[in-house]
């Protein structure tokens, strides 16, 4: 076989693995951009060495072990990533400084889920993929420790068994356990609120998210004050203001947060829940400009989180969105 022809080979069995791997890394990371960039140097390392690798393992295991290294180095020298709500108490709606923009590593970011999930045509499997990735438990899965992190999802979430883990690890079958069972523990205290995942066949849900859109295209604060729940959250990432509450939410919607009057929103799907491109209108007086990602957080008919991530220039290409709607 030729170089090329074995080069093109070995791409594409790394290539096989690349969703499931970028969706672990973003659960070990926070952050869409730091696994993309971690799944690159995990390939760079696999194609340095495969011709040492020469099936000793099975591949997939081989390239778990080099990202999770790669994940565990990065995770090294870096701060714990964030949302809004762990920085500090709810601020008030009619605040008029949202605070400085913190810099983009502070904060758990979106992902496709497009990105981080592996096709399935198992419904079952593509529920369970979705909620690994919801926003809420990858911000959890950031209070663990690196190590006790990559066991949780390894054990937890992928399925693997204590034996696979510690070989991963190169430690034993005991510490993975007492690793697993600790991490449990940290989330189990963190109280995770249950949302639900997004459900495209879902006439009930699919209901909800057409009467935001129509509520937040018409700028109805009355209609969309409907469709919350009474103590649901708007953050806004960079910014560490975040609400909680309809009079709060309303009161910042319609005072500094009026220049959204006008905005179309543009569907898409994020940590596996439904999510839309905002736009609003350009101060040219033309079309609409890109101004935020929103991610929904739904729950028992309802909107319990409502979170505009306003990194616009680097989300929307991450989506697919277009720069600007005429």
């Amino acid at each position: 076989m030729s170089d090329v022809a074995t080069s093109a080979a070995i791409e594409s069995q790394l290539e096989a693995h690349r969703a499931e791997l970028t969706g672990y890394c973003y659960r070990m990371l926070g952050s869409a951009f730091e696994a993309e960039d971690a799944v690159q140097d995990t390939f760079l390392r696999a194609w340095r060495g495969f011709d040492r690798f020469e099936g000793r393992s099975a591949l997939r295991s081989w390239l778990y072990r080099i990202a999770t290294n790669v994940c565990l180095t990065m995770l090294g020298s870096a701060q714990r990533r964030v949302r809004p709500m762990d920085l500090g108490p709810a601020g008030s709606g009619r605040a008029t400084d949202p605070g400085e923009p913190r810099p983009e590593e502070t904060w758990v970011g979106p992902v496709p889920d497009s990105r981080v999930l592996p096709e399935s045509a198992d419904p079952a499997d593509v529920v369970a993929g979705r909620e690994s990735i919801r926003l809420a438990f990858v911000a959890a899965l950031q209070h663990l420790p690196p190590r006790q992190r990559a066991v949780l999802i390894l054990r937890d979430v992928l399925a693997w068994s204590a034996q696979e883990v510690a070989d991963l690890l190169e430690t034993s079958v005991p510490s993975v356990n007492s690793a697993l069972q600790r991490a449990r523990a940290t989330l189990a205290a963190a109280n995770l609120t249950a949302t639900d995942v997004y459900r495209p066949m879902d006439e009930e849900q699919t209901a909800l998210l057409a009467r935001y859109v129509r509520a937040f295209e018409a700028y109805d604060l009355d209609a969309l004050t409907k469709l919350l729940h009474e103590d649901a959250t708007l953050s806004m990432p960079p910014l560490p203001l975040w609400l909680r509450g309809h009079d709060d939410i309303m009161a910042w919607m319609s005072g500094t947060g009026c220049g959204c009057r006008g905005s179309r929103l543009v569907p898409v799907v994020a940590n596996g829940m439904p999510a839309f491109g905002q736009y609003r209108p350009s101060s040219t007086g033309s079309g609409h400009d890109p101004w935020s990602l929103v991610v929904l957080e739904l729950s028992d008919g309802r909107i319990a989180a409502l979170n505009h991530f306003l990194d616009t220039a680097r989300l929307f290409p991450l989506f697919g969105l277009p720069d600007r709607l005429g």
